[in-house]
């Protein structure tokens, strides 16, 4: 009995839970159909505002007009303002610091300029047009040459008329660079260098890198000798050389850039090997000159300028511990010049430092005939071997190629 009456209460308690969960869905259902019914009337209520103002809005022209000159005004201000601080980007770019491919250059940057204000008037100052051969030394004929194109250039500068671009071949160490710079001070010209090496390592981003530099120097105020040395490690024969595209694009962007003589810059090119030059290259150049080896009477002279700059100024003035021995100074320099038959100025700017060396490392201080002797024959027997190492390599690139490159420039003219 007592069984009976708790399943009864049980099923009494388990109907009355069912009655209220029934009573709850109901008032949840009853809650989202009044929620979703307020939706849909602000919606309708919604388009029809939105409906009623945009009729108006297009019914009236003015409102259209105003909105249309308003947008194109905003859009108008976006482009200008983006291309305006790109254009002043490049120009505080190009003023601002010197290019990625520039090594050097005597060109006065305004960063420069606000980091040593009294160094850099100091220097504008005392520069003076200089000698174009002052401290060059070149065979009687070649000297003649660059000497006119040395005016030729200055007379250029001062008429504010087109620069002639140039071409210097011939073996390394013989003269080009220094006299690229010396032309560019005699001419009241800023030089920049840069190197034919550094180009292709700069792959793809090597085109940007050439544009900025012309970009910089087509804002030189004083007119920019760019001197490119090793010329034809970038600017080789896109026909027959096999050269990446990253190359193949930086080529062609010099070639867009120096495609008409500037009043801006001049162009020098230096090269060992000008047969390798793209033919669109050969076309911009107006004047070849070869700078060949220095013959007797030019290594002499070089001989005696080297030697009075690293030997007898320092044994003279007194400031470091370099002394020398008593012997016939002018004899043994005519002697040393005949030794070094074949030898570059570079060279024998080495040999003169390598004496200065010996002195410094010797006990004394005292440099001593013989001990220039010494440094004479280890420069002679170097020489030597680089030249074995020079041929060999000129016949491995025979026997590669199948036959002897012919070179466009006979050996020894100036063109």
């Amino acid at each position: 009995m007592q069984e009976q009456t708790l399943q009864l209460e049980q099923q009494a308690k388990l109907k009355q839970l069912a009655n209220e969960e029934n009573l709850r869905k109901q008032e949840e259902s009853v809650q989202k159909q009044e929620h979703r019914q307020t939706v849909l009337e602000s919606l309708k209520t919604a388009g029809m505002l939105f409906g009623e103002g945009f009729r108006a809005f297009v019914t009236d022209w003015d409102k259209v007009t105003a909105t249309v000159a308003g947008l194109t005004l905003l859009a108008v201000g976006i482009y200008s303002a983006k291309n305006a601080t790109a254009v002043a980007g490049r120009y505080i770019e190009a003023r601002l610091g010197k290019p990625s491919l520039v090594r050097e250059t005597s060109r006065i940057t305004i960063l420069e300029a606000l980091k040593h204000p009294i160094k850099v008037v100091g220097k504008r100052l005392t520069s003076k047009a200089q000698d174009a051969l002052e401290g060059v030394v070149l065979s009687p004929q070649l000297e003649a040459r660059v000497r006119d194109i040395a005016i030729a250039t200055r007379n250029t500068k001062k008429n504010k008329s087109l620069y002639r671009n140039i071409l210097m071949y011939g073996p390394p160490g013989t003269g080009k660079t220094l006299f690229a710079k010396k032309l560019a001070v005699h001419s009241g010209m800023d030089y920049a260098i840069m190197t034919g090496g550094d180009v292709a390592p700069m792959g793809r981003d090597g085109v940007t890198a050439m544009h900025k530099l012309f970009d910089w120097a087509n804002t030189s105020r004083r007119g920019l000798l760019l001197f490119v040395d090793e010329a034809d490690a970038f600017l080789r024969k896109r026909a027959t050389e096999k050269i990446s595209e990253d190359l193949r694009a930086t080529l062609n962007g010099f070639l867009h850039r120096t495609g008409q003589h500037s009043n801006k810059f001049m162009l020098v090119l230096a090269s060992n090997q000008p047969e390798q030059f793209d033919w669109a290259i050969n076309d911009r150049i107006d004047e070849m000159v070869n700078f060949d080896l220095p013959q007797l009477e030019e290594r002499e002279r070089l001989v005696r300028m080297y030697f009075d700059r690293h030997v007898l100024k320092p044994a003279t003035e007194g400031k470091q511990r370099l002394k020398l021995a008593q012997f016939d100074y002018g004899k043994k320099c005519s002697e040393i010049a005949r030794l070094t038959e074949g030898m570059s100025g570079r060279e024998i700017s080495q040999l003169a430092v390598a004496w200065q060396a010996a002195a410094y490392a010797s006990e004394d201080g005292v440099l001593t005939e013989a001990m220039i002797d010494a440094r004479v024959a280890d420069a002679v027997q170097q020489h030597k071997q680089k030249m074995e190492w020079l041929k060999t390599e000129g016949a491995e690139a025979s026997k590669g190629a199948g036959s002897n490159p012919l070179l466009p420039f006979p050996k020894g003219t100036a063109v």
